[in-house]
């Protein structure tokens, strides 16, 4: 963080910053809880395009005459919460290495708006992959009434040296 910027940003010279994406291996400590903003309200074509994507068209997802209120794809609940924790948690990952215990804990509707945070769990130099830092993470997503709807353990890569990471991609 380059002195009297705010977090995220980086000095690239005489009056340019660069926002920057992803907290780096020293940021993300175990006990850190990261709380995801914005919020994301579901839509139909999110639902949709989510059954369609995976060849889900159970009528439940798809027919309002089956289902007067139509229950999202689950697959579209993991997608939109996980997105919502890239920007800071996970914007440097090299490589995703494991989602484990995902639990569906209660329906998501058209309409829901959805909040995520991340705790982190563990972190430590990876083994195999030398300058890498592997980070465990558990991740809830809650709708607008605060009632958890999925949850899931990620494991993922990134760089110890964030900086090097960024100044060799253009972030």
């Amino acid at each position: 963080m380059s002195p009297g910027l705010p977090y995220g940003y980086r000095t690239l010279g005489q009056d340019r910053i660069r926002e920057t994406v992803g907290l780096a291996y020293d940021d993300l400590t175990p006990g850190l809880v990261i709380e995801h903003r914005p919020g994301r309200t579901v839509t139909e074509t999110d639902s949709l395009l989510g059954a369609a994507l995976s060849g889900n068209v159970a009528p439940i997802h798809t027919d309002t005459h089956h289902s007067s209120r139509l229950l999202v794809c689950s697959g579209v609940t993991l997608s939109l919460v996980g997105g919502m924790t890239v920007r800071s948690v996970s914007g440097l990952t090299t490589a995703n290495l494991s989602l484990d215990r995902v639990r569906f804990t209660a329906p998501v509707h058209i309409g829901d708006t959805l909040y995520a945070q991340t705790k982190i769990l563990t972190r430590r130099p990876s083994q195999s992959q030398p300058g890498e830092g592997v980070i465990t993470c558990h991740t809830t997503g809650h709708n607008q009434t605060g009632a958890t709807v999925v949850t899931f353990i990620r494991v993922f890569l990134i760089p110890l040296d964030a900086d090097a990471a960024r100044d060799a991609t253009n972030y």
